[in-house]
């Protein structure tokens, strides 16, 4: 009588021991990692030096601490807009002017026309309001437009601020959209 019973519980058995064995094989291999660990620790100390690129909020200034002096949270003289800078840049929009600006006590040299004005800006990039988009947007809006225009606006990002990033993404979607 108990025999049906006991064959029906057998393939569950083996497979709960295989599982407890291995996770026990799991933790021991962990415990010699552990072990080995301090042991390099002991023999090789680790430096207590600070990456360069590493910043913390102790090691920051008062005045980047302290926030609430403004009305805007930030302190004077320094700008908010740090989504512009390192990996982000991708992200956001820079609102650097065209030109770099000219110190006064030097002399003056004639204006160089900018690339933004020498280059028409084509319909497709009005319609998107292509030079405030980010990369993100664009991707987003990519998939409604046709092989031409995606050549138009890769042209016209050529022609003008030359994004690696956006040109990347512009002539992906090209042969993508061509191969369909």
């Amino acid at each position: 009588m108990k025999l049906p019973k006991t064959i029906l519980m057998y393939p569950m058995t083996i497979a709960s021991q295989a599982a407890h064995i291995v996770m026990r094989l799991q933790q021991n291999l962990a415990e010699l990692v552990i072990k080995g660990d301090s042991t390099l620790e002991t023999i090789f100390p680790p430096k207590d030096e600070q990456a360069e690129w590493a910043t913390f909020d102790e090691d920051l200034p008062d005045i980047m601490r302290n926030t609430a002096d403004t009305p805007d949270g930030l302190p004077d003289g320094l700008d908010g807009d740090r989504r512009a800078e390192g990996r982000f840049a991708l992200y956001s929009v820079s609102d650097a002017p065209d030109s770099v600006p000219v110190n006064e006590s030097a002399p003056t040299k004639p204006a160089r026309k900018s690339k933004k004005s020498a280059v028409p800006e084509p319909a497709v990039a009005t319609e998107l309001d292509y030079p405030t988009l980010t990369l993100a947007q664009l991707r987003a809006r990519l998939q409604s437009l046709g092989v031409d225009e995606l050549e138009t606006l890769l042209a016209y990002e050529q022609a003008t601020k030359a994004r690696a990033p956006f040109q990347t993404l512009l002539a992906n979607r090209i042969t993508r959209a061509t191969a369909k």
